[in-house]
């Protein structure tokens, strides 16, 4: 069996869990959203290196890696800024921004691994 499918697997679980996060705070449940990024930090950094290494193999996937270690980088800083407000119920701007951040690294993501599958079948 390929190895493929289950690291896929592990790159959709930091990306739920930043949308969890966007969700909650959109519901106004800043704690579970806070609680949602924090657990999206050690899953980021699992992908992070895992497209780390893929990248020392294909040149072509330095990019990706990068924009991995930028979303380690925002969820650190998201659950951080959060953390010294969560018994005020508040969020600092920079924490809303660190998640609109990643969920538009994914996106970019998703887009060109979109355009790389087109690309293959061509």
């Amino acid at each position: 069996m390929d190895a493929e499918p289950a690291g896929m697997g592990r790159r959709w679980i930091p990306v739920a869990l930043v949308l969890a996060a966007a969700a909650a705070d959109g519901a106004g449940a800043h704690g579970v959203a806070f609680y949602a990024l924090l657990a999206a930090v050690p899953a980021a950094a699992a992908v992070a290196l895992e497209a780390f290494g893929d990248s020392l193999e294909d040149p072509g996937a330095r990019v990706h890696a990068l924009l991995w270690a930028v979303v380690v980088g925002l969820t650190v800083l998201g659950a951080a800024v959060r953390a010294p407000r969560l018994a005020e119920g508040t969020v600092p701007t920079v924490g809303r921004t660190a998640v609109v951040g990643c969920l538009a690294i994914f996106c970019i993501q998703a887009l060109a691994g979109l355009v790389a599958e087109l690309r293959r079948t061509q």
